[in-house]
């Protein structure tokens, strides 16, 4: 049986915003996407993300305003993996660097996003003990960190 990619569970649909907006137009498009981060270009190039975790814990803890340019507190640089990586590589990359969502590139270029939930939703999808053992370990995080 072969191994799943990563272009196998991504989302090719990936929200975008410019570096020069702000956090209120960044969360507005959150909002209204039905979504937990952001992807923060620069003329045409990935150069960061923007979380609800990185609105918590940089602008409403530190007594920002939400009229802060969403290049001032996204998390950059990125982790990123190619869409032909397999999903156990993807795994161990969320494991090591502890975050729950991984900006798809191929060539420098934004093709797509995998969080936590698309990657625990694939781990049903083989037989590798190994990759099912990291998506069971990062969803006990996941659920730690929701608490």
């Amino acid at each position: 049986m072969q191994e799943k990619m990563v272009k196998d569970i991504m989302s090719k649909r990936v929200l975008t915003i410019d570096s020069s907006l702000t956090v209120q137009d960044a969360s507005k498009m959150m909002k209204d996407a039905n979504v937990g981060s952001i992807i923060v270009m620069e003329k045409n190039v990935v150069v960061g993300i923007l979380t609800e975790k990185d609105i918590v814990r940089r602008i409403v803890s530190e007594g920002k305003t939400i009229s802060t340019p969403v290049k001032e507190v996204m998390s950059s640089p990125l982790i990123v993996i190619s869409p032909n990586d397999t999903v156990k590589a993807l795994a161990n990359l969320m494991r090591l660097r502890g975050v729950h969502k991984i900006v798809v590139t191929q060539e420098q270029l934004l093709v797509g996003i995998v969080t936590i939930s698309d990657l625990t939703g694939a781990c049903g999808l083989g037989p590798d003990s190994e990759t099912s053992a990291i998506c069971t370990e990062l969803f006990k995080r996941r659920s730690k960190a929701n608490l």
